[in-house]
């Protein structure tokens, strides 16, 4: 029965800004939220096994459907655990409220039991986190952290002592109407003249891609067409820009291949577009323009001779027009033909007799399983190799999305993604590409994804290392060191939890097990064994070059092949005379 507390006002303001679900551990502080949402329709609890798992489904679920998502912790632990995902939902710019309940309000400052500061706890993670100290706060306090979340967009935390959440409410739900920000950016006039301008006079036009052109394919088509520029793209950019490329010539940075940093280097102007890309070592350091709808962004990686404030799309809608067209495609076709003869360089190294190596390929199972997945396939990816395998085997094609922990980079991301993109895309075949090393440590996770029966893939890549830890060791020039661990069999940790399941340990199998596996319209886990020693490092390597590893890696081709980008560079190549 309603009893009309602060947390059903609460519930029913969320309901009505069109929340659906709370993904969140029960716990004391937070027992009239709970008890709230029982008590509403049209929204549920979603049980997770531990808060940071919660953030990054919320996180995972904003990335696929684009509306709020919302987490929630208890006072003390349940708070702290929530901040690593939180961190990565607030870098990844997607809409997320958390609501983090607290002690009882007569005990705020006396070091009581779970006693934490909320709003000194998520500082830095979000530039609204306010405390609901009466019950005349809500649902004002609700609405604006709401409207925040959605309109930065990013985290916005709402904290909430569970003996206000159980008192009785002043007044009504808010149910006035949301919205998300998606007015467009248009640049200013000025500005688009002296963008077209100096495309028109640069010789060699380069251009590099981030997120931000998400709704821009067709537009920095026309430009690289109009032109003659080749197209390079960072990670969170691969699926927006790769898929139906001519232009294309790869991706820079440590998990970079093919011509990219060569056409960056070589090109008199780098228009770059939409891309925060933070590894201002691979990028130029001169003749760089940049075009942001964040104008925060604009300047802050590398010195700009033109920084342009508005959308992608807008702002190449209107300097296409001035662009003249360039006769001379000779650099564009060099690094076209550049690009291809890099990728098939290293072709061999996984297709080499995969049929007798064991431990098996890594790069063979994520080969197989871009194959054997279907054209709208939400993938998400743990960090570390993963990483590495998806940039260079998962094709785009503007259907599917990838989505990891792109910018901040942690850990056991790709699980607890994928159970907030189930719910956001039930229609949809949702792959978890999870390390051994991610796995194990929300691999509690596996019971929530059994528990609320989501028909989620997950491929566990199970080499008992650290893989990518090992590589930045041999960075450092330093031997690896605690990177290795004692085999565990996943698959059978999946069927104790009543998941179905299959060991993977020849390479003959992978593919029909994959298959099998995608198939299910159950969870289902893929434990594949694969090879520690797979990683990604250079083709040629000396002892003296170790020390600049880190650099030269994300400028050359990597060992390990590129799948089917192969095919699409050397299709790319079929119009393009010979020399």
């Amino acid at each position: 029965m309603a009893r009309n507390t602060v947390a059903e006002q609460l519930v029913r303001t969320l309901a009505s800004a069109g929340v659906t679900r709370i993904y969140g551990v029960v716990g004391d502080s937070l027992n009239p939220v709970v008890d709230a949402v029982r008590e509403t329709d049209g929204i549920e609890w979603v049980h997770v096994r531990n808060e940071e798992a919660a953030a990054f489904a919320a996180a995972g679920q904003a990335e696929i459907d684009g509306g709020l998502a919302v987490c929630a912790g208890s006072c003390g632990p349940g708070n702290t655990h929530l901040v690593q995902g939180l961190y990565d939902a607030q870098r990844s710019g997607v809409p997320v409220l958390a609501l983090a309940s607290h002690i009882p309000s007569r005990q705020i400052g006396t070091q009581f039991f779970q006693e934490t500061h909320p709003e000194r706890l998520f500082g830095d993670v979000t530039g609204f986190r306010e405390l609901v100290a009466h019950p005349e706060q809500m649902p004002r306090l609700a609405r604006v952290a709401i409207q925040h979340a959605l309109g930065t967009p990013g985290v916005s935390v709402l904290v909430l002592p569970g003996d206000i959440a159980g008192r009785r409410a002043t007044g009504p739900a808010d149910t006035s109407p949301v919205t998300a920000g998606r007015a467009t950016a248009w640049p200013s006039e000025d500005d688009v003249r002296e963008l077209a301008a100096r495309i028109n006079a640069a010789e060699k036009v380069a251009l590099f891609c981030g997120v931000g052109v998400r709704h821009a394919h067709r537009e920095v088509m026309a430009l690289a067409d109009k032109a003659n520029a080749p197209v390079g793209h960072s990670l969170r950019g691969k699926e927006w820009i790769q898929h139906h490329n001519p232009y294309d010539v790869g991706m820079i940075g440590l998990l970079g291949y093919g011509a990219c940093h060569d056409a960056l280097e070589a090109a008199d102007l780098t228009v770059l577009l939409g891309t925060d890309f933070p590894y201002d070592d691979f990028l130029p350091k001169k003749g760089v323009v940049q075009v942001d709808r964040d104008p925060r962004r604009l300047g802050r990686r590398v010195p700009l001779e033109l920084a342009v404030h508005g959308d992608v799309p807008a702002t190449l809608r209107a300097v296409l027009p001035l662009v003249e067209d360039k006769s001379d495609a000779r650099y564009l076709h060099e690094m076209l033909r550049k690009h291809e003869r890099a990728l098939t360089r290293v072709v061999d190294a996984y297709t080499q007799n995969i049929e007798h190596h064991t431990p098996i390929h890594p790069e063979y199972v994520a080969d197989c399983l871009d194959q054997v997945a279907d054209e709208a396939t939400v993938f998400t990816v743990d960090t570390g190799m993963n990483n590495v395998w998806a940039a260079r085997y998962l094709t785009p094609n503007g259907h599917r999305r990838v989505i990891g922990s792109f910018s901040h980079g942690t850990m056991a991301n790709a699980l607890p993604h994928a159970i907030g993109a189930a719910y956001a895309a039930p229609d949809r075949k949702v792959v978890s590409l999870s390390g051994d090393g991610g796995l194990s440590m929300l691999m509690g996770e596996l019971i929530t994804v059994q528990q609320h029966d989501l028909p989620i893939t997950t491929v566990v890549f199970n080499n008992s290392s650290l893989g990518m830890v090992k590589l930045e060791m041999m960075v450092d020039g330093i031997p690896a060191y605690q990177t290795d661990h004692q085999p565990v069999d996943y698959s059978a940790v999946a069927r104790a939890v009543g998941m179905r399941s299959v060991r993977v340990e020849a390479p003959k199998d992978v593919h029909e097990a994959l298959r099998e596996a995608l198939a299910a319209d159950v969870p289902y886990l893929v434990d594949v064994i694969t090879d520690a020693n797979a990683l990604s490092i250079p083709s040629r390597i000396t002892a003296d070059q170790v020390a600049g590893f880190a650099l030269s890696a994300g400028r050359t081709v990597l060992k390990g092949g590129v799948g089917a980008m192969v095919e699409m560079a050397r299709s790319n190549l079929r119009n393009i005379p010979r020399p």
